[in-house]
């Protein structure tokens, strides 16, 4: 008798188990389905975004590669539509390249100060177009003008730092300024992050001022091995 008791009540405790299932589903339910639906949306949506934004790059680039290839890429390049201010600084700088290649270097200037004189252009290409311009004036620019330019660009810290510094060893040497061209350039060539480009063109432009260059400058040297300390006598 007492195990139909016991079988009973688990029977009834089931039900009550399921009633309060079906009742917990049947008033939450929808907030579960709810939650699927948003997962399941949120990964479409990524997706789609993300194969929309391949999709654009790989148009920009396509754009930039024909306007490289037409007959007067500089005013190609200018009209390549472009749809963030990184892209639009680009294709404007490559226009300003274009224009240079051609020689016509105080257009090319010009726009390379365009680029870098607009609020809109990103502090990374307004560097890149401030430099660009002092390369293409060279030493057309005003001194004063290009010292000030080059001092701002070579500042502890600034991505075009070892460049700048570069071509404020070009100013010096154009000034006349042997001895402290060279004194630059063999402190360029101790900076951290030398390339080897630039140790090479570094390296020329002793050569060219009659300075023997230095063996392995520029190159990553080695840390010392700590020497043993002697063992103390007995």
């Amino acid at each position: 008798m007492a195990n139909q008791n016991d079988s009973f009540i688990d029977e009834v405790s089931e039900e009550l188990r399921r009633d309060r299932l079906h009742a917990a589903f049947r008033r939450y339910g929808w907030i579960v389905l709810l939650i699927i639906l948003a997962i399941v949306a949120g990964v479409a949506f990524t997706s789609w975004s993300n194969a929309r934004t391949e999709a654009r790059a790989q148009a920009f680039g396509d754009a930039v590669l024909a306007a490289q290839a037409a007959p007067d890429p500089a005013a190609a390049l200018a009209e390549v539509p472009a749809d963030t201010p990184e892209r639009r600084a680009m294709t404007l700088m490559l226009a300003a390249d274009a224009r240079l290649a051609a020689g016509d270097r105080a257009g090319a200037a010009a726009d390379f100060e365009a680029i870098a004189a607009d609020a809109a252009t990103p502090a990374l290409p307004r560097d890149l177009a401030r430099l660009k311009a002092v390369l293409a004036r060279g030493s057309d620019m005003d001194p004063a003008a290009r010292d000030q330019v080059l001092a701002e660009l070579s500042a502890p810290g600034a991505p075009f730092r070892l460049l700048a510094l570069e071509q404020k060893a070009v100013a010096l040497i154009e000034a006349g300024r042997r001895d402290d061209a060279v004194t630059l350039i063999r402190q360029i060539q101790q900076e951290q992050g030398l390339t080897r480009n630039l140790s090479e063109r570094l390296s020329q432009l002793l050569v060219t001022l009659g300075v023997e260059p230095l063996p392995g400058a520029g190159a990553t040297q080695p840390a010392a091995e700590a020497v043993p300390a002697p063992a103390p006598a007995d």
